[in-house]
């Protein structure tokens, strides 16, 4: 059942008690919770709100009063928060009830969520592919039917990118949309909050609890929060949509290039007006490695708490400079350790002007760039990925030329903070989703909605899921 059909049913127990245990039977095979929640107090305590008993699952880098919060990460195994996060108060205030914190990619770095800890996430679809990442444990329990509802976050495309390998909707808002207060973080002018549902409807519903301006988050904004759910338009009449042909110039596939012609042939017979746009090719090309930079620099600042003193699972040292070493280099795998290395190495005086500074000029060139025609449009929207979610095996074999625009395009959406959504487009190799992404103008999130919702219809893919057995 989706969030709409649980909150007409009213049997607020049962929901939240199949969802336990549903949680409980499938982890088995897709590994995507980190810690179970016990719901039996929470339900004696349910708030009346938008999302009254329904069941949700929270990324591991959102902070829950008493509850571990690991980021999926050895370093943090023993971390027990002091305090909710922000996005945790209103969904307990909403009603909601949460039953599990999800898997990640390490520390939220990485698209595979193969880093964690606690060992890989399995793809509900195929456990012998990935589900994507950081947030794919998170879209895992979404896809699989456990929740109707589950947050993630989203620095490059970490929900965007695992919602098309699952299958469900995923959805980064604007910049400053929902709070970060209580995020642990990866890079803090790339950081969304965002979510994952089954259908358009119901993410709309979500935006509406989850947004809204935090007192504890200086980037929040402080704009009305729309009932989204209510402003879903259908009718697109007029509405102009440029596709992102750069993407598709770079794309293989036949079977995902034939599924995206199918939307835009129905975007086109339900009024939209529809047009092609190229954008800079070198700019295109340029997004993955500036966001390296970017991103390693931003995380290197940002986790050099992590040292066993104030935070960290503390390792034993003759001093205060060994007790550190001893802690990262034990707590921290060695991709993040190398992140942190190529971080510190752009963050040093003599390096900032020829890598950080000029990493962050080129970001504005992209932002500029995409800005200059969207402004003239209400959503831009492209596949948002070649293929079907790889095979574990083939994970680690080297990305070739073609995946700096293919596979990393959405990233341009967080270089600018529009909103950006991916959902369900259809099935290749039979039965593996591909997704179709929509981005729209800053706190445009109404216009991504009534895009996607039209796309829903097209598609006939609300509420997909796939049973795990």
């Amino acid at each position: 059942m989706n969030i709409i059909e649980m909150l007409k049913d009213g049997n607020d127990q049962k929901h939240v008690v199949d969802a336990y245990e549903l949680a409980l039977k499938v982890q088995p095979s897709i590994n995507a919770v980190v810690t179970f929640i016990d719901p039996c107090k929470q339900l004696e305590e349910v708030k009346e709100g938008k999302l009254k008993g329904i069941p949700v699952a929270l990324k591991d880098n959102v902070n829950t009063k008493g509850i571990k919060t690991t980021a999926s990460s050895k370093i943090l195994e023993n971390y027990i928060p002091v305090y909710d996060a922000t996005i945790v108060k209103k969904l307990k205030d909403a009603g909601a009830v949460i039953i599990a914190k999800t898997s990640m990619d390490e520390l939220a770095m990485g698209g595979t969520n193969l880093s964690a800890a606690t060992g890989p996430v399995y793809n509900p679809y195929d456990v012998t592919r990935i589900s994507g990442g950081s947030s794919g444990g998170s879209a895992a329990v979404v896809a699989s039917g456990v929740v109707p509802l589950a947050i993630g976050s989203d620095t490059g495309d970490s929900i965007r990118k695992p919602a098309s390998f699952c299958g469900v909707v995923g959805v980064k808002p604007t910049y400053g949309r929902i709070s970060r207060y209580g995020i642990i973080p990866y890079a803090s002018s790339l950081d969304h909050v965002g979510y994952f549902t089954r259908n358009v409807k119901d993410a709309a519903l979500a935006l509406e609890v989850l947004a809204g301006y935090d007192p504890m988050d200086a980037t929040s904004s402080q704009r009305e929060v729309p009932e989204y759910s209510k402003l879903i338009n259908s009718d697109i009449t007029g509405k102009k949509v440029i596709v992102f042909k750069n993407v598709l110039n770079h794309m293989n596939n036949e079977e995902t290039l034939a599924l995206f012609q199918r939307v835009i042939d129905g975007l086109k017979t339900k009024g939209a007006i529809v047009k092609e746009v190229t954008f800079n090719e070198e700019l295109m090309k340029a997004i993955l490695p500036t966001y390296h930079v970017i991103a390693n620099c931003e995380a290197t600042a940002n986790h050099s708490n992590l040292d066993g003193i104030r935070f960290g699972n503390k390792q034993e040292g003759s001093d205060t400079f060994e007790i550190m070493c001893n802690t990262r280099s034990q707590g921290l795998s060695s991709s993040i350790r190398k992140r942190f290395v190529i971080g510190s190495y752009a963050l040093f005086e003599e390096n900032q002007e020829k890598y950080l500074k000029q990493a962050q000029r080129v970001r504005r060139m992209i932002v500029e760039e995409i800005s200059s025609y969207l402004k003239d449009a209400d959503v831009l929207i492209a596949p948002a990925s070649n293929a079907a979610a790889p095979k574990i095996a083939d994970v680690l074999a080297k990305h070739v030329e073609e995946d700096l625009v293919a596979e990393n395009h959405m990233v341009f959406a967080n270089f600018s903070g529009y909103p950006s959504m991916t959902l369900p487009m259809g099935y290749i190799h039979q039965h593996l989703p591909v997704g179709v992404n929509i981005t729209a103008n800053a706190f445009k999130e109404v216009d991504m909605f009534s895009i996607g919702s039209v796309i829903e219809e097209i598609t006939g893919l609300k509420d997909a899921y796939k049973e795990v057995k």
